[in-house]
């Protein structure tokens, strides 16, 4: 999966303006309507931010950056994410705050990322409306994480992460109700919610069989 083969079908997607959650791995069918995310039903009003899906052109192969949260972070603690984060007033748009973000939590500047897409908005469990925007980085890269924010900075191979077969349908309980959602685990970092929602929705859109 060369850098090539990601850019001709991103141009080859056709816009959508789908939100995803990570409710599409339940069948709606047997969830209550009341067991539902009152942000995802609509019933409370929506936080924009942004993330950036980054995709490093390595010579053996693209990977894609991925962070791993600090254990003291007041939410989603300790778990894999892209880099982004909420929508400052001062940003032009989500293209800004992705950029903006990326910048201040792994050292990359805006300069060094070609952003070439972006994927269906995603609503996250805490109240958030996410746009994933796409971008592509040449190699060298070099990274400065924020301490405070960021434990780890890893790359998993784009066509690992991008192929159906890793991505499995996990659930557990929560107050008494059984929630659904996608994961890939790559050695030992496990890639669940929202950050694995987004990964599939890139898989449907450049991944080949062939």
């Amino acid at each position: 999966m060369t850098r090539d083969d990601v850019l001709k079908r991103l141009n080859d997607q056709h816009a959508a303006e789908k939100r995803r959650s990570n409710e599409d791995a339940e069948d709606l069918r047997k969830l209550k309507q009341a067991d539902r995310n009152a942000w995802i039903r609509g019933d409370l009003p929506l936080i924009p931010a942004a993330v950036l899906v980054a995709l490093i052109n390595r010579p053996g192969g693209m990977t894609v950056l991925l962070t791993k949260r600090t254990e003291h972070l007041s939410s989603h603690a300790g778990q894999i994410s892209f880099p982004g984060g909420r929508t400052d007033d001062s940003d032009r748009d989500a293209r800004h705050t992705a950029l903006r973000e990326t910048e201040e939590e792994v050292g990359l500047g805006p300069e060094s990322i070609e952003v070439v897409g972006q994927l269906d908005n995603y609503i996250v469990g805490t109240g958030y409306l996410v746009t994933p925007i796409i971008g592509i980085i040449e190699p060298p890269v070099d990274y400065n994480a924020h301490d405070h924010e960021v434990a780890e900075i890893f790359e998993p191979p784009l066509k690992f992460l991008m192929d159906p077969v890793n991505m499995k349908r996990h659930s557990r309980e929560v107050n008494d109700v059984t929630r659904n959602f996608f994961a890939v685990t790559w050695k030992d970092y496990y890639i669940w919610g929202a950050t694995a929602g987004m990964l599939r929705n890139l898989s449907e859109i450049i991944w080949d069989e062939g």
